[in-house]
């Protein structure tokens, strides 16, 4: 991680099983904060509702997007910050969490975690997963697709289990929106890199990009732009 990343939460993280209760119902996996007072790790819960359903090839990626460097590192961080307002390390901008955990996904496979080509398969369906979304929720929302219309659209385009795209479907009902801000954020935050790299030639540490990126918390795209902004000036001036 040192090779691109200066800043690290100091908290820890674990792996653990969704409870039994509701993995029915839950994503395949999520990611929870650590405690306020330091008393617990962050978790990264997997669901082993059906288990036979999640392919072995998917797993790195996942544990990429919900771990490290994706949640655990965006999320742990934002709360160790000092000086923060509470409200600021709680805030929940999802194009921007979910934007840096897909984005986290792609930085893995450039540094070179996926070396058997069936990893990367597995990180090139999560990112069509991300973009079936799209279509999805739109459909949901706006071109009234039923239940059983978008269920069938997201099993026939991503090769996902009818169990998962179940579960993911009834989220999407009941959460407009929030299924198109992951590759939206991801694009963003793409763009950006992109941009200070161009604009700063050799003087460009993606050290520094993903410092600038995280050491804020969780922030509105068009707030993340205008911090990128800021340090392509800074860095120039120097």
């Amino acid at each position: 991680m040192s090779e691109v990343f200066r800043i690290r939460p100091k908290a820890g993280m674990e792996v653990v099983r969704i409870p039994e209760f509701k993995e029915k119902i839950a994503p395949g996996a999520y990611y929870q904060q650590p405690a306020i007072d330091g008393s617990r790790p962050g978790r990264f819960f997997a669901n082993l509702y059906d288990i036979k359903a999640t392919p072995k090839y998917s797993m790195r990626t996942l544990a990429y997007h919900e771990g490290i460097p994706g949640h655990h590192f965006q999320i742990a961080l934002a709360m160790e910050i000092e000086g923060m307002p509470f409200i600021r390390k709680m805030s929940p901008f999802t194009a921007y969490t979910e934007g840096w955990a897909l984005y986290s996904e792609y930085l893995a496979w450039e540094m070179g975690f996926q070396e058997n080509p069936l990893d990367n398969l597995g990180r090139l369906q999560a990112e069509l997963f991300r973009a079936v979304r799209l279509v999805v929720d739109t459909g949901i929302h706006d071109k009234r697709w039923t239940r059983e219309e978008a269920i069938d659209y997201m099993v026939n385009n991503t090769g996902m289990a009818l169990s998962d795209v179940t579960s993911e479907i009834e989220r999407y009902i009941v959460m407009p929106g929030q299924a198109t801000s992951y590759k939206v954020g991801m694009l963003k935050i793409l763009e950006l890199r992109e941009k200070a790299k161009n604009a700063l030639g050799d003087k460009f540490d993606l050290r520094d990009f993903h410092d600038v990126v995280l050491k804020n918390g969780a922030v509105p795209l068009s707030i993340l732009e205008e911090l990128i902004d800021a340090y392509i000036e800074d860095t120039k001036s120097t």
